[in-house]
C-alpha cells in the first residue's frame, strides 16, 4: 500500500549504493579470515554494548505448538477457516451508490464451536463517529453515512434462510448464530443485503474521482468480509482505523451491474466477455494473450465512441470469478483506455497483464508503459520467488495513490517515469505479501510492506537493464546514503520498533519504519548476515510453505533461523523488537611483535547494543588491500577484540565497512590510519 504520493514514497536516498552488496559479501568470504585469540583486548572500551543483553535467548512473540512448529512451519494440527462468496452488486454512478446481495459459505475448520460470526463492514470508517476518525494526524472533514445493512439471514438445518440477530459495532458486524457452528468442518450459509454511498477522493483506498471523460470508481472494501478466526486470538476483530487487512481465503463468484457505457476491471477472470465486450475487443484480448508487446484493447479515440460498447442503452452485468483469494476489488468507468499483454510464468504457464486508465494519463513516459511495467514485475517476482497464481493482473489508474488487492492494484493516474514503474512494481508485488502469504497486516504492517519493498529492490535492478535502478526509497534524510538514513531512524528515540502494532505507528514513522527499516533488515539478512546462497532458497520455501495461510512474525523468525542454519535471535531482538543502534570502531593497528612481516594486530570494538558482521579492509603501504570478515560471534564474549591479519607489508590503514552497507551511527571511528 502507498497512501503518500510516489514522489514521497520513493524519495531520494538510494536503497543500494555502488557495487552489488551480494558481490561484496561473496568476495569477502573468499578472502583470508584470520581471527586470533585476543592480544591485550581492551574489554572496557565498549560503551553501551553488553554481550549478555544482546545475545540473551530471544523470546518469540507467538508460541510454538501443534499448530505452529518450532521450525517455523505450519504444525501438524494447523488449521484455518474458509469463506466462499457469491456477490451480486449494482453500481449507480449518478447516485454514487453501491447496492449488494451477498451469500457467504463459511467453513469452521477450527477445533472450536462458534456461536457468532464477525465480519468487517469497513465503509463505516467514513462515518463522522468512526473510531478511525479520531486516529489520524488530523480529524477528517468529509464523511459518508457508512454501510447500511438491510437484512441478515442464516440458513437453518434444512437450508432455509431465516432472519438472524445481528449488531454493528463501528467497522464490525456480529451475527449471532441460531445454533452453534460445529468445529472440524462445520459449515453455515449467510445472506446479507447492504448498500453504501461511495466516498469521494477522501476515501483513500476506495473512492470516486473525476477524469476528462467521466468519473472513475475504485471499489474496494465493498462487501461485508469475514474476520479471521485463528489459533492466535480467536476472532481477530481489530476495528478498521487506517491499517490494512487480515482476511480468510476462499473462492469468489461476483457480478457487477453498471450502465452500458462503463468498463469494469476486476479481480479474477471475466466469465462473460461475449456479453460485455465488442467482437473487436474480444479479438484484441485474444491477441494480447499471445503477445509480449502491449496490445490496445480500447484506444483513447474509442473512449467517446458508443460503438466501443456492445449496446448503447440500459445496463451491463460483468461476471467475474476469483479462486483461492482473500479478497476482490474492481474499478469502473466510461473513461478507461484499455491495453494488455501476455505474462510468461514458470512451467510454460501464462496470465494476462491489463491496464485501465483515463486518456489524460497516457503517454510514452506515463501510463502507455503501465502494462510493460506490470508484465515485467509479475514475471520477475514469479521467477525469483513464487509463481503468480491468478489468470489476470490489473493496473487501474485513479486517485487511490497506490493500493493493492488480489489481482488488481489502484495506482496514481498522474505518475510518470521511474516513479510509475516503482509504484506498479511495488503494488503488484503485494500479490506475494500479503495476498499469497497471508500475514496479518492490520497488526504487523512491516511483514507485508517491508517484505514487498525488499523484493522491489532487486526488480528495479533487473528491469530493462537497470533503467530505473537503483530503487530509491526512504524519506528520513532525502539525498542521503541508505545506511545513514537507517542510522538516523535508529537514533530517533521516538521512532517505534518494528514489532509495534500498525495502528500505533504515527504517519511520520510509517514509511521509515514499516517499509524502509523492514526492507533494509532483509537486505542485511540476505547480503551481510546469511548470504544469498542460503537466504534465497529459504525465503522461497517460506513463501511456498505459507502460501494461502496465516503466518505470524514468530513463524517467519523461526523458519529463517531453522532453514538457514543460523541462530538469529540477536538480530530479531536488536532490529525488530528494538531500534538498537550499531557502532563499530577500529581502535588500534600495530605490527605483531613489532614486526609487520608477522602480520597486523587490528583492535576492533563494538560500542552499541546492535551487532552485525562486518568487513575489515586492510590497506598496505604498496596500495594493495585485504578484506577480513569479522563475524557476529566475535562479540559473544568480548566488547573489543584483536584481529590478527596475516601479511608481510606495513599497514597504511584499516577500515570497517568500507562499502558503507551497515547503519553505523558514527562512521568517524570506522577507520584507523597508521602514522
Amino acid at each position: 500500500m502507498r497512501n503518500l504520493p510516489a514522489s514521497h514514497l520513493f524519495a531520494a536516498g538510494l536503497f543500494k549504493a555502488g557495487a552489488s552488496a551480494a558481490g561484496l559479501f561473496a568476495a569477502s568470504l573468499s578472502l583470508l579470515l584470520a581471527m586470533a585469540s585476543p592480544l591485550h583486548a581492551d574489554e572496557a572500551a565498549a560503551g553501551r554494548f553488553d554481550p549478555r543483553e544482546t545475545f540473551a535467548p530471544f523470546q518469540y512473540p507467538q508460541p510454538a505448538n501443534a499448530y505452529r512448529s518450532a521450525s517455523g512451519l505450519p504444525g501438524p494440527a494447523y488449521w484455518q477457516n474458509r469463506a466462499d462468496y457469491t456477490i451480486k452488486a449494482t453500481l449507480d454512478p449518478a447516485a454514487r451508490k453501491l447496492s449488494g446481495d451477498e451469500l457467504i459459505d463459511y467453513t469452521n475448520n477450527s477445533p472450536d464451536q462458534l456461536d457468532v460470526l464477525w465480519l468487517q463492514v469497513e465503509q463505516n470508517r467514513y462515518r463522522r463517529d468512526a473510531r478511525g476518525a479520531f486516529g489520524d494526524e488530523s480529524f477528517p472533514t468529509e464523511f459518508t453515512d457508512g454501510e447500511h445493512i438491510a437484512a441478515v439471514e442464516v440458513a437453518d438445518a434444512g437450508g432455509v434462510m431465516r432472519k438472524a440477530e445481528w449488531l454493528v459495532s463501528d467497522t464490525r458486524l456480529q451475527i449471532r448464530l441460531p445454533a452453534p457452528l460445529a468445529g472440524h468442518g462445520g459449515r453455515v450459509r449467510v445472506h446479507i443485503r447492504y448498500d453504501y454511498t461511495v466516498p469521494g477522493v477522501f476515501g483513500g483506498r476506495t473512492d470516486v474521482n473525476p477524469s476528462k471523460h467521466g468519473e472513475i470508481f475504485e471499489m474496494a472494501q465493498w462487501y461485508p468480509r469475514l474476520c479471521v478466526y485463528d489459533d492466535l486470538r480467536g476472532w481477530d476483530t481489530q476495528p478498521y482505523l487506517n491499517s490494512e487487512f487480515y482476511l480468510e481465503y476462499g473462492d469468489f463468484d461476483y457480478s457487477v451491474t453498471v450502465p452500458w457505457d462503463m468498463l469494469v476491471v476486476g479481480s479474477g477472470e471475466l466469465l462473460n466477455p461475449d456479453e460485455v465486450l465488442t467482437a473487436t475487443q474480444r479479438q484484441r484480448l485474444e491477441q494480447a494473450r499471445h503477445s509480449d508487446a502491449t496490445v490496445t484493447i480500447r484506444s483513447a479515440a474509442e473512449v467517446t465512441q458508443p460503438s466501443s460498447r456492445p449496446k448503447q442503452s440500459g445496463t451491463l452485468t460483468w461476471h467475474f470469478r476469483m479462486q483461492n483469494s482473500r479478497d476482490v476489488a474492481f474499478g469502473a468507468s466510461k473513461a478507461y483506455v484499455w491495453d494488455a499483454a501476455r505474462i510468461k510464468l514458470p512451467e510454460g504457464k501464462t496470465a494476462l497483464a491489463l491496464s485501465a486508465y483515463p486518456e489524460e494519463s497516457a503517454g510514452k513516459n506515463a501510463w502507455s508503459r503501465a502494462t510493460e511495467h506490470l508484465k515485467y514485475a509479475t514475471e520477475y517476482f514469479s521467477r525469483q520467488w513464487y509463481p503468480y497464481p491468478w489468470p489476470v493482473a490489473i493496473n487501474e489508474a485513479g486517485t487511490a495513490g497506490g493500493m493493492e488487492y488480489p489481482g488488481i492494484t489502484f495506482d496514481d493516474k498522474d505518475e510518470k517515469g521511474s516513479a510509475l514503474h516503482m509504484l506498479i512494481a511495488h503494488e503488484i508485488g503485494h500479490s506475494w505479501f500479503p495476498m499469497i502469504v497471508g500475514s496479518n497486516e492490520r497488526r504487523d504492517a512491516w511483514i507485508d510492506e517491508g517484505f514487498n519493498t525488499f523484493i522491489d529492490v532487486y526488480e528495479a535492478d533487473a528491469f530493462n537493464h537497470g533503467e530505473f535502478a537503483p530503487k530509491h526509497d526512504g524519506e528520513y534524510a532525502p539525498g542521503g546514503h541508505p545506511a545513514d538514513e537507517i542510522a538516523k531512524i535508529l537514533a530517533d528515540a521516538d521512532a517505534p520498533a518494528l514489532l509495534t502494532d500498525a495502528d500505533a505507528i504515527r504517519e511520520k514513522y510509517r514509511h521509515p519504519i514499516t517499509y524502509f527499516k523492514s526492507a533494509f533488515g532483509l537486505v542485511l539478512l540476505r547480503e551481510q548476515i546469511i548470504g544469498p546462497e542460503r537466504f534465497d532458497p529459504a525465503f522461497r520455501r517460506y513463501i511456498a510453505n505459507w502460501a494461502y495461510k496465516h503466518p505470524s512474525p514468530s513463524d517467519f523468525f523461526r523458519f529463517m533461523a531453522s532453514e538457514t542454519g543460523e541462530d538469529l535471535g540477536w538480530f530479531w531482538r536488536g532490529w525488530y523488537e528494538h531500534n538498537w543502534q550499531f557502532d563499530m570502531a577500529v581502535q588500534k593497528v600495530a605490527p605483531i611483535d613489532g614486526d609487520w612481516r608477522k602480520g597486523a594486530a587490528v583492535t576492533v570494538a563494538n560500542l552499541d547494543r546492535l551487532v552485525l558482521p562486518a568487513t575489515l579492509e586492510v590497506v598496505y603501504d604498496d596500495g594493495s588491500k585485504q578484506d577480513v570478515r569479522v563475524p557476529v560471534e566475535t562479540w559473544l564474549q568480548h566488547r573489543s577484540f584483536v584481529v590478527r591479519v596475516d601479511g608481510t607489508r606495513a599497514v597504511k590503514s584499516a577500515t570497517l565497512d568500507p562499502a558503507h552497507v551497515l547503519p553505523d551511527r558514527d562512521r568517524s571511528n570506522n577507520s584507523y590510519v597508521v602514522h
